[in-house]
């Protein structure tokens, strides 16, 4: 049997280095290790940031047409990725306020397969006249080691001014390396 002081000095010594051991984890919502950005969350924060600065020089009433996002290297070449960075940007631009013209549903634009809208290299005036557009999204992305570095630009077709213009990095998790591997 265990002596009474000798009983209290084993629970003195449990309760200490229990006391310990949790004093080293972390409270709930403390020290937690940052998540890194998902690519729509990415695409949210660069549409915000390239409607607020193409404030005062887009209004309401001008119409967008939304392009491809091309690869930066070859403009004549998109991906899954560039498909899909477009989609999600007019979705935000829309979500804003922004006039955006859908030309997949029209047939006067010529969409290449697998490439999508390129704008990069056609008569941006003829567009614009052809659609009643002022305006034209436009975007490409290069592919650096351990992430995408995106451009968008809002560009007046008028006069190929730029009215807005934002960057942003996107981390290559699996599944934006399974959006870059599409071979179109």
């Amino acid at each position: 049997m265990v002596s009474q002081p000798l009983f209290r000095l084993g629970l003195a010594v449990m309760l200490l280095l229990s006391m310990l051991m949790t004093g080293c984890s972390a409270l709930p919502g403390q020290h937690r290790v940052p998540e890194r950005p998902t690519l729509l969350s990415q695409v949210d924060t660069a549409a915000e940031r390239l409607v607020k600065s193409a404030r005062g020089r887009l209004t309401q009433s001008d119409t967008i047409i939304a392009t491809t996002f091309v690869d930066v290297d070859q403009l004549a070449r998109s991906s899954t990725l560039g498909r899909s960075l477009t989609e999600a940007m007019t979705s935000r631009l829309v979500e804003q306020g922004l006039n955006v013209i859908e030309v997949k549903l029209r047939d006067s634009l010529y969409i290449e397969e697998y490439t999508g809208e390129m704008i990069l290299s056609r008569n941006v005036q003829r567009l614009g006249n052809n659609y009643n557009a002022s305006a034209v999204l436009l975007g490409t992305y290069a592919v650096a080691r351990g992430e995408v570095l995106v451009n968008a630009r809002l560009v007046r077709l008028a006069d190929q001014l730029v009215l807005g213009a934002t960057s942003f990095r996107v981390p290559i998790d699996a599944d934006v390396q399974m959006l870059l591997a599409s071979p179109y």
